[in-house]
């Protein structure tokens, strides 16, 4: 068998077989198939798409050529939850410890923000003394004991798609349905959990724009998931506006300690609870959705959840207290406010380049080797349709260096369109995708 003939084969539209598929990801692994090989055949996979059988034959033999994690030691379902990306996304830090709160087992291995989304470790990261970085036994007893965990990636955990991805980051291949469901589901098979429930986004901030390409991805992730062996669902939700209203690490982490706390409503509590729902559902710890999202609010209301965080954090050498004092967490040593050049209502947001405002203020990084400020980022004052005086304050900065903040500020106002007339409301959540 011979790399070329294999990218032949595809650049006629023709289906890989499961043997061409383990050749080229082993010799890609092993170094005997180049980049520039790889790169090729990653352009024919885009242009000439691959099946569902494919798909899943990519994602099985990704999982396979690395570590796998065996969290067999921990009692009960574990349960993973995935989000395609976004920005002031910070699901995770909400629903995971309102679902341990419940009696769930989250184990999650998660990622960094790459670009204008967010990052989960990032965040995390920002909260003095924690460690993302737990060997897998010590994962494992966090999760017995807390009843939550969440680490970054082992280094030979689907070492395939660490060099597909950064490939495909640099060819304009990442928006390809069987390359985005591959990447996420090897991952996520890999990781051990029994369960999965999945966040696929859609809008100006998501790799989806469209709402019917979201659900499309959904059902093919849902699909390999159940095929493994796994319980796997997905709610397809909004990303044409910022989820939260907190864009940056530290300010992302406190935003959803005041979640916890209830002391703040709104977009992102609501999917937060609709993705603990669905968690608590996979994990036969409740039957109905009106029955999970109970249990969800009273973890709020009892503050169960927000020990559940602060275990957590403890377990991981973090300082537990932020959960009751958020001026342990960096702060930043401005605060600018960005104001409205007009009145009207917000119409449209550019969710993606309100990220990469928040970015040129040093909240994100645009290499994996950029270091990312944890205090600073941007704390929305509106969302779409809400009326805006002129003058009014749409946004707060939180800056260290005004490096760029000109470049950042006119992103930013760019970004959002204040039109004379209200506009139609964005819907939360689109669709629920589950198994056959």
């Amino acid at each position: 068998m011979h790399i070329i003939d294999v990218i032949k084969k595809k650049q006629a539209g023709e289906p890989f077989t499961l043997q061409e598929i383990e050749f080229f990801i082993r010799g890609y692994i092993d170094g005997d198939i180049h980049d520039y090989q790889i790169a090729a055949l990653l352009m024919a996979i885009w242009f000439k798409g691959m099946d569902n059988r494919e798909t899943t034959d990519l994602t099985l033999t990704m999982m396979r050529f690395g570590d796998i994690v065996d969290l067999s030691a921990i009692s009960g379902i574990k349960v993973d939850k995935h989000s395609t990306g976004g920005v002031a996304d910070t699901t995770t830090l909400i629903s995971a410890p309102l679902v341990a709160a419940c009696g769930g087992k989250v184990a999650k291995i998660s990622g960094r923000g790459l670009g204008h989304t967010g990052g989960t470790l990032d965040k995390l990261e920002s909260i003095p003394g924690l460690s993302v970085e737990q060997s897998m036994e010590r994962f494992a007893e966090i999760v017995s004991e807390s009843g939550i965990a969440i680490i970054g990636q082992t280094a030979n955990l689907v070492p395939a798609d660490k060099k597909l991805y950064a490939l495909r980051d640099v060819t304009g291949t990442i928006d390809n349905l069987s390359l985005i469901a591959s990447s996420v589901m090897s991952k996520k098979l890999a990781s051990g959990s029994d369960a999965i429930v999945l966040d696929v986004k859609t809008g100006s901030g998501a790799f989806m724009r469209k709402p019917e390409d979201a659900e499309e991805l959904a059902r093919v992730m849902v699909a390999i998931g159940n095929r493994a062996g796994k319980r796997t669902l997905a709610l397809v939700t909004d990303m044409n506006q910022p989820l939260g209203m907190a864009i940056g690490n530290a300010l992302e982490v406190q935003e959803a300690i005041e979640i916890l706390d209830g002391k703040i409503e709104g977009a992102l509590k609501e999917v937060s609870l609709a993705l603990g729902a669905q968690m608590l559902i996979v994990s036969d710890l409740a039957t109905r959705e009106e029955e999970a999202l109970e249990m969800l609010e009273n973890s709020i209301e009892n503050g169960e959840g927000k020990k559940r965080f602060a275990r957590m954090i403890e377990a991981q050498g973090g300082d537990p207290r932020v959960v009751d004092d958020i001026g342990l967490l960096p702060q930043a040593q401005e605060k600018i406010p960005v104001l409205a050049d007009r009145e009207g209502f917000i119409g449209v947001m550019s969710t993606a380049d309100l990220g990469v405002a928040a970015l040129l203020l040093g909240a994100g990084r645009l290499t994996k080797s950029d270091v990312i400020d944890p205090a600073v980022g941007i704390w929305m004052k509106k969302r779409i349709g809400d009326e805006v005086a002129k003058g009014e304050e749409l946004a707060t900065f939180y800056v260290n260096n005004r490096k760029n903040l000109d470049e950042a500020e006119e992103r930013f106002k760019e970004a959002i369109t204040i039109t004379r007339d209200k506009p139609a409301a964005i819907p939360l959540i689109y669709a629920k995708i589950e198994g056959e």
